[in-house]
């Protein structure tokens, strides 16, 4: 394998992240790249932005899958690197660069090198959302190409290149996305008794969610609430009609999911009467929990364990959300930790992982799944 190949492709796609579901030049370069490939074993299949490839085998009595995920994030790139963004506003400021360049190292390696088994490999877009994972699950094409166990990474910047990091069961929390949009009555800033104002009502919506972790979750138990934007009014002299809060949900367990959302909305009908004001809740994309299978991940903790130059890491649950859940629910597989040894963390501007990890990872996944699509 040249692996430097695979450096080369994880830079040019590192210039031209998008977003979820119009990552059409992702999905062109990605298509470039495939149909390079020798095709006497190999069938692809289109949907939407997003691509299968199954690959088979000599001999197949199960398949395996392996995810990657495509789309970028609309954050504005200060790594100044040579090949930064070329998108104004958009960068792979999450690893799905990497994860892509994995894959097509691997989907090359095993084209060369068949297995026993058959391999499904799946490029899917929006996992930042609103989510694909999910509608991918349920496509035609999932229905006919259905693996029997499936497998994915996410980099992981405070992990040195050398390591893996996994745990069995869950290991990213349930998250939901939160949009509140407040509307009172606006007016001159000299004649705020005349006015119902946003800026306000948001700010004290602000602190009371606030509250929910604090005082209706248990202490034994973990949830989180972040409001991460707030936009209202359009001057400095005008008392703002309407307000906006944008925020995420995360816990790790589902039905304090369910209470953290029937908590939020007492909250908000409290609000509307105390303020006077309309308000409407809209919860976004839902991602579900990322729940590893006990077996496979134990089975795979031990391969780990035992392969020369890798650190296996057992760690800790995390509340990140990952659409890979949805899969995980429907097919027993796992998703592991990937060091990328990186001063800044994942969705910061200035995010530069190690590019050593691709080589890495491209050799002990393939050793995995050779091992794992060979066994008797």
């Amino acid at each position: 394998m040249k692996i430097n190949a695979f450096v080369r492709i994880r830079r040019e796609l590192h210039q031209i992240p998008e977003i979820g579901f119009k990552e059409f030049k992702t999905q062109q370069y990605l298509l470039n790249y495939i149909s390079g490939l020798p095709p006497e074993r190999m069938e692809i299949k289109i949907w939407k932005t997003g691509i299968f490839v199954k690959l088979k085998g000599r001999n197949p009595r199960k398949m395996i899958g392996y995810r990657a995920d495509i789309d970028g994030l609309p954050i504005k790139e200060k790594t100044d690197l040579p090949f930064a963004s070329e998108h104004e506003g958009y960068m792979h400021a999450c690893g799905h660069d990497f994860h892509m360049s994995i894959g097509l190292g691997l989907l090359t390696h095993f084209n060369d090198n068949p297995i026993d088994d058959d391999l499904l490999f799946i490029f899917q877009p929006a996992e930042e959302g609103p989510g694909g994972a999910e509608p991918m699950l349920k496509s035609e094409v999932m229905m006919e190409w259905k693996p029997d166990m499936i497998l994915a990474l996410h980099i992981a910047p405070e992990y040195p290149v050398g390591t893996i990091a996994v745990k069995e069961g869950l290991l990213f929390a349930n998250t939901s996305e939160l949009f509140i949009d407040l509307k009172g009555k606006g007016g001159h800033a000299a004649y705020p008794h005349e006015t119902r104002d946003m800026v306000i009502a948001a700010c004290s919506l602000v602190g009371q969610l606030q509250t929910i972790v604090s005082r209706n979750v248990n202490p034994l138990d973990s949830a989180v609430i972040t409001v991460g934007k707030i936009t209202g009014g359009t001057v400095q002299n005008v008392i703002a009609e309407t307000a906006r809060l944008e925020g995420t949900i995360r816990t790790l367990n589902p039905e304090t999911m369910i209470k953290v959302k029937a908590r939020i909305e007492s909250l908000v009908e409290g609000l509307k009467v105390g303020y006077e004001c309309l308000a409407e809740i809209d919860y976004g994309a839902m991602y579900h929990q990322v729940y590893n299978d006990e077996q496979l991940t134990r089975e795979f903790m031990k391969f780990t364990e035992a392969a020369a130059g890798v650190h296996l890491h057992c760690c800790t649950e995390a509340m990140t959300g990952e659409d890979f859940g949805y899969m995980l629910k429907e097919i027993p597989g796992f998703m592991f930790w990937l060091g990328v040894s990186s001063e800044f963390g994942l969705h910061h501007s200035q995010l530069n992982p190690d590019e050593r990890a691709i080589e890495f990872a491209i050799d002990h996944i393939g050793d995995y799944l050779t091992f794992k699509g060979n066994e008797a």
